[in-house]
């Protein structure tokens, strides 16, 4: 079935909204939890979408991009963390980074069981319902292995680090400063294809639970 704009939009409007909210908040929970309260402090532990929201990431970035080349790319507005302020730093902050990520893989299950139980439901709903589950999956999908790329600021860097010996974790983490640059590198010269990952995985969770 070929979607219009706007009916693929309203598709994947749910799904996109809630992979970054949560996604986000996992971050700051899992910070409140080690011990730093920083994204608390900031109102940024919580699921409204418009506390995570960057207007240039989120919005312009993602619009023009869909709009011109049909590619959604984009990025949420990153949950504050002093990794300083959690009772084991180094250790620690393997497990704020790898919350966000995690989320994702649950929201993805959570939208293949809803896609699993859409057979039950009225002829009108269900192809939406249809649809609107097999973005979420994707989508989540997407999000997950897009940060568990080892690449600082992405959460696999920062889960590099935390990994990492402290000599060559200092050495790494200074990637940073260039690690937006070399991501979009990477994406848009085709040497990173996320796809063949995303889809797999899409087609497992669908095997097991339609």
């Amino acid at each position: 079935m070929e979607l219009t704009t706007i009916q693929y939009l309203t598709v994947i409007a749910l799904p996109v909204i809630f992979a970054i909210t949560v996604h986000e908040a996992a971050h700051g929970y899992a910070a409140k939890y080690f011990g730093d309260l920083t994204a608390y402090h900031q109102n940024r532990i919580n699921l409204n979408p418009i506390r995570h929201i960057d207007p240039i990431g989120t919005i312009i970035l993602p619009a023009v991009l869909f709009l011109s080349a049909n590619v959604l790319f984009g990025w949420a507005k990153p949950v504050p963390v002093n990794f300083m302020n959690l009772r084991h730093p180094k250790k620690d902050m393997f497990w704020v980074a790898a919350a966000g990520p995690l989320s994702n893989l649950i929201m993805a299950i959570f939208w293949a069981i809803l896609f699993g139980q859409s057979a039950n439901l009225p002829e009108g709903m269900k192809l939406f319902t249809e649809l609107m589950c097999k973005a979420g999956v994707e989508i989540n999908f997407a999000l997950m292995f897009l940060n568990l790329i080892p690449l600082p600021p992405l959460d696999g860097g920062r889960i590099a680090v935390s990994l990492l010996p402290n000599h060559l974790a200092y050495k790494y983490a200074q990637v940073e400063r260039y690690g937006f640059i070399i991501l979009v590198i990477l994406l848009f010269s085709g040497i990173l294809n996320l796809y063949p990952l995303i889809a797999g995985s899409s087609n497992f969770l669908f095997k097991i639970f339609s």
